[in-house]
Protein backbone atom coordinates (compact mmCIF):
# COMPACT_ATOMS: atom_id res chain seq x y z
CA UNK A 1 0.00 0.00 0.00
CA UNK A 2 1.04 3.60 -0.69
CA UNK A 3 2.61 4.89 2.66
CA UNK A 4 1.45 8.63 1.30
CA UNK A 5 -2.54 8.96 2.50
CA UNK A 6 -3.42 9.92 5.74
CA UNK A 7 -5.53 6.65 6.00
CA UNK A 8 -5.19 3.51 3.79
CA UNK A 9 -6.98 0.16 4.94
CA UNK A 10 -6.73 -2.37 2.64
CA UNK A 11 -9.29 -6.05 2.90
CA UNK A 12 -10.34 -5.55 6.46
CA UNK A 13 -12.21 -8.58 7.97
CA UNK A 14 -13.92 -9.07 11.54
CA UNK A 15 -16.17 -11.79 12.74
CA UNK A 16 -16.73 -12.15 16.67
CA UNK A 17 -17.85 -16.11 17.48
CA UNK A 18 -18.04 -16.92 14.13
CA UNK A 19 -20.53 -14.34 13.09
CA UNK A 20 -19.11 -12.14 10.59
CA UNK A 21 -19.01 -8.34 11.41
CA UNK A 22 -17.02 -6.88 8.39
CA UNK A 23 -16.23 -8.48 5.06
CA UNK A 24 -13.01 -7.37 2.92
CA UNK A 25 -13.82 -3.62 3.17
CA UNK A 26 -10.97 -1.83 1.59
CA UNK A 27 -10.94 2.70 2.21
CA UNK A 28 -8.27 5.46 2.26
CA UNK A 29 -8.23 8.92 2.70
CA UNK A 30 -7.16 11.92 1.29
CA UNK A 31 -5.64 14.46 3.02
CA UNK A 32 -8.05 17.26 3.73
CA UNK A 33 -11.18 15.11 2.72
CA UNK A 34 -14.68 14.53 4.39
CA UNK A 35 -16.04 11.00 3.95
CA UNK A 36 -19.24 10.25 5.22
CA UNK A 37 -19.47 6.48 6.17
CA UNK A 38 -23.19 6.12 6.60
CA UNK A 39 -25.01 2.15 7.32
CA UNK A 40 -27.94 1.59 9.74
CA UNK A 41 -27.45 -0.07 13.17
CA UNK A 42 -25.55 -2.62 13.16
CA UNK A 43 -23.89 -2.34 9.57
CA UNK A 44 -20.17 -3.01 10.72
CA UNK A 45 -19.96 1.20 11.33
CA UNK A 46 -18.71 0.56 15.07
CA UNK A 47 -16.26 -2.84 14.10
CA UNK A 48 -14.44 -0.73 11.07
CA UNK A 49 -13.96 1.67 13.96
CA UNK A 50 -13.02 -0.07 16.38
CA UNK A 51 -10.58 -1.60 14.10
CA UNK A 52 -9.05 1.54 12.94
CA UNK A 53 -8.10 3.11 16.24
CA UNK A 54 -6.40 -0.38 17.16
CA UNK A 55 -8.91 -1.48 19.84
CA UNK A 56 -9.37 -4.47 18.01
CA UNK A 57 -7.29 -6.32 15.69
CA UNK A 58 -8.91 -7.57 12.33
CA UNK A 59 -8.56 -10.81 11.44
CA UNK A 60 -7.39 -10.16 7.94
CA UNK A 61 -6.42 -7.16 6.27
CA UNK A 62 -3.67 -3.98 6.96
CA UNK A 63 -4.59 -0.30 7.91
CA UNK A 64 -1.73 2.41 7.43
CA UNK A 65 -2.31 5.53 9.16
CA UNK A 66 0.21 8.38 7.20
CA UNK A 67 2.36 5.01 6.72
CA UNK A 68 3.03 4.13 9.72
CA UNK A 69 1.31 0.12 10.06
CA UNK A 70 -1.10 0.02 12.49
CA UNK A 71 -0.21 -3.92 13.59
CA UNK A 72 3.83 -3.19 13.84
CA UNK A 73 3.83 0.14 14.76
CA UNK A 74 0.74 1.09 16.74
CA UNK A 75 2.28 4.10 18.72
CA UNK A 76 3.64 5.88 15.36
CA UNK A 77 0.41 5.12 13.84
CA UNK A 78 -2.15 6.11 16.65
CA UNK A 79 0.29 9.42 17.07
CA UNK A 80 -1.61 10.64 13.94
CA UNK A 81 -5.02 9.46 14.88
CA UNK A 82 -7.67 12.17 15.89
CA UNK A 83 -10.74 10.51 17.16
CA UNK A 84 -14.00 11.28 18.92
CA UNK A 85 -15.85 8.66 20.40
CA UNK A 86 -19.54 7.71 20.15
CA UNK A 87 -19.90 7.64 23.93
CA UNK A 88 -18.70 10.97 25.97
CA UNK A 89 -15.33 10.34 26.66
CA UNK A 90 -14.79 13.72 29.25
CA UNK A 91 -14.00 13.65 32.82
CA UNK A 92 -16.95 15.83 33.91
CA UNK A 93 -16.23 16.68 37.28
CA UNK A 94 -12.64 18.31 36.08
CA UNK A 95 -12.40 21.09 33.90
CA UNK A 96 -12.37 21.99 30.21
CA UNK A 97 -8.56 23.14 30.64
CA UNK A 98 -7.77 19.84 32.80
CA UNK A 99 -9.70 17.90 30.33
CA UNK A 100 -7.50 19.25 27.34
CA UNK A 101 -4.07 19.32 29.44
CA UNK A 102 -4.40 16.00 30.27
CA UNK A 103 -4.59 14.77 26.34
CA UNK A 104 -2.11 17.13 25.44
CA UNK A 105 0.13 15.73 28.31
CA UNK A 106 -0.26 12.43 26.77
CA UNK A 107 0.84 13.45 23.19
CA UNK A 108 4.01 14.64 25.40
CA UNK A 109 3.32 18.70 24.28
CA UNK A 110 5.00 21.60 26.28
CA UNK A 111 2.85 23.05 28.37
CA UNK A 112 3.03 26.10 26.86
CA UNK A 113 2.63 24.95 23.27
CA UNK A 114 -0.45 22.78 24.77
CA UNK A 115 -1.98 25.79 26.13
CA UNK A 116 -1.47 28.01 22.99
CA UNK A 117 -3.19 24.99 21.30
CA UNK A 118 -5.90 24.99 23.66
CA UNK A 119 -6.93 28.54 23.53
CA UNK A 120 -6.89 28.71 19.79
CA UNK A 121 -9.06 25.68 19.39
CA UNK A 122 -11.62 27.35 21.98
CA UNK A 123 -11.20 30.44 20.42
CA UNK A 124 -12.47 29.22 17.00
CA UNK A 125 -15.46 27.92 18.37
CA UNK A 126 -16.55 30.40 20.55
CA UNK A 127 -15.92 28.50 24.02
CA UNK A 128 -12.85 30.15 25.23
CA UNK A 129 -15.37 31.56 28.37
CA UNK A 130 -15.86 27.65 29.10
CA UNK A 131 -11.49 27.45 30.15
CA UNK A 132 -11.82 26.20 34.00
CA UNK A 133 -15.95 25.70 34.09
CA UNK A 134 -16.22 22.00 35.10
CA UNK A 135 -17.20 19.74 32.23
CA UNK A 136 -20.28 18.89 33.96
CA UNK A 137 -21.41 22.21 33.29
CA UNK A 138 -21.59 22.17 29.65
CA UNK A 139 -24.32 21.44 27.32
CA UNK A 140 -24.16 18.44 25.47
CA UNK A 141 -23.28 19.84 22.40
CA UNK A 142 -20.59 21.72 23.75
CA UNK A 143 -19.13 18.84 25.66
CA UNK A 144 -18.66 17.41 22.08
CA UNK A 145 -17.39 20.35 20.28
CA UNK A 146 -14.62 20.06 23.81
CA UNK A 147 -14.09 16.56 22.63
CA UNK A 148 -13.27 17.70 18.86
CA UNK A 149 -10.82 20.87 19.90
CA UNK A 150 -9.24 17.82 22.40
CA UNK A 151 -8.69 15.21 19.21
CA UNK A 152 -7.02 18.19 17.44
CA UNK A 153 -4.54 19.17 19.66
CA UNK A 154 -2.08 17.04 18.26
CA UNK A 155 -2.41 18.03 14.51
CA UNK A 156 -3.22 14.60 13.87
CA UNK A 157 -3.29 13.76 9.87
CA UNK A 158 -6.79 11.42 10.54
CA UNK A 159 -10.15 12.49 12.38
CA UNK A 160 -12.34 9.64 13.32
CA UNK A 161 -15.91 10.95 14.33
CA UNK A 162 -18.18 8.22 14.99
CA UNK A 163 -21.69 8.83 15.62
CA UNK A 164 -20.86 11.64 17.35
CA UNK A 165 -23.96 13.90 16.92
CA UNK A 166 -25.91 10.86 18.68
CA UNK A 167 -28.17 12.44 20.88
CA UNK A 168 -27.69 16.13 20.44
CA UNK A 169 -30.22 18.18 18.99
CA UNK A 170 -30.62 19.54 15.43
CA UNK A 171 -29.56 22.77 16.35
CA UNK A 172 -26.25 21.13 18.23
CA UNK A 173 -25.75 18.85 15.48
CA UNK A 174 -25.47 21.28 12.63
CA UNK A 175 -23.22 23.52 14.72
CA UNK A 176 -20.87 20.71 15.14
CA UNK A 177 -20.82 19.64 11.97
CA UNK A 178 -20.11 23.08 10.52
CA UNK A 179 -17.31 23.13 13.61
CA UNK A 180 -15.76 20.27 12.04
CA UNK A 181 -15.68 21.80 8.61
CA UNK A 182 -14.55 25.02 9.61
CA UNK A 183 -11.12 23.31 11.85
CA UNK A 184 -10.47 20.55 8.57
CA UNK A 185 -10.28 23.48 6.33
CA UNK A 186 -7.96 25.32 9.30
CA UNK A 187 -6.36 21.80 9.37
CA UNK A 188 -6.48 19.78 6.21
CA UNK A 189 -6.90 16.91 8.84
CA UNK A 190 -9.06 14.20 6.65
CA UNK A 191 -11.99 12.74 8.57
CA UNK A 192 -14.31 10.05 8.57
CA UNK A 193 -17.68 10.60 9.92
CA UNK A 194 -19.64 7.34 10.68
CA UNK A 195 -23.12 8.39 10.77
CA UNK A 196 -27.03 6.58 10.10
CA UNK A 197 -28.49 10.19 9.58
CA UNK A 198 -28.45 10.55 5.74
CA UNK A 199 -28.50 14.51 6.24
CA UNK A 200 -25.00 14.32 8.06
CA UNK A 201 -23.80 12.81 4.28
CA UNK A 202 -24.83 15.36 2.11
CA UNK A 203 -21.64 18.07 2.25
CA UNK A 204 -19.62 14.62 2.55
CA UNK A 205 -16.92 14.52 -0.42
CA UNK A 206 -17.38 10.89 -0.45
CA UNK A 207 -19.75 8.66 1.16
CA UNK A 208 -19.45 4.85 1.82
CA UNK A 209 -22.55 2.99 2.18
CA UNK A 210 -21.89 -0.47 4.56
CA UNK A 211 -24.74 -2.89 5.42
CA UNK A 212 -23.80 -6.17 7.02
CA UNK A 213 -20.80 -5.51 6.62
CA UNK A 214 -20.15 -5.49 3.40
CA UNK A 215 -19.33 -1.85 1.30
CA UNK A 216 -22.32 -1.49 -0.77
CA UNK A 217 -21.35 1.73 -2.27
CA UNK A 218 -18.24 4.01 -2.55
CA UNK A 219 -18.08 7.63 -4.30
CA UNK A 220 -19.59 11.51 -4.33
CA UNK A 221 -23.08 11.85 -3.58
CA UNK A 222 -23.80 12.34 -6.92
CA UNK A 223 -22.72 8.91 -7.68
CA UNK A 224 -24.68 7.31 -5.21
CA UNK A 225 -27.85 9.02 -6.09
CA UNK A 226 -26.66 8.11 -10.32
CA UNK A 227 -25.87 4.32 -9.65
CA UNK A 228 -28.97 3.95 -7.60
CA UNK A 229 -31.51 5.71 -9.70
CA UNK A 230 -33.13 7.34 -6.81
CA UNK A 231 -33.64 11.55 -6.14
CA UNK A 232 -32.93 11.66 -2.44
CA UNK A 233 -30.13 10.22 -0.44
CA UNK A 234 -32.14 8.78 1.61
CA UNK A 235 -34.50 7.07 -0.67
CA UNK A 236 -30.67 5.78 -1.90
CA UNK A 237 -29.74 4.29 1.05
CA UNK A 238 -33.18 2.34 1.62
CA UNK A 239 -32.55 0.80 -1.56
CA UNK A 240 -29.05 -0.39 -1.01
CA UNK A 241 -29.90 -1.52 2.55
CA UNK A 242 -33.22 -2.85 1.99
CA UNK A 243 -33.63 -6.47 3.73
Amino acid sequence: MSTALPLQAAHLSKAYQGHPALRDVSLSLMPGERVALLGPNGAGKSTLMQLLTGLFVPDSGEIQILGHDLRTSAPRALAHLGVVFQQPALDLDLSVQANLRFHTDLHGLPRALADARIEEGLSQLGLMEQLLKPCRALSGGNRRKIELVRALLHRPAVLLMDEATVGLDPASRVQLLQAVEDLQREHGVATLWATHLVEEVERADRVVVLHKGVMRHEGRVASLLADTGQATVQEAFLSLTRA
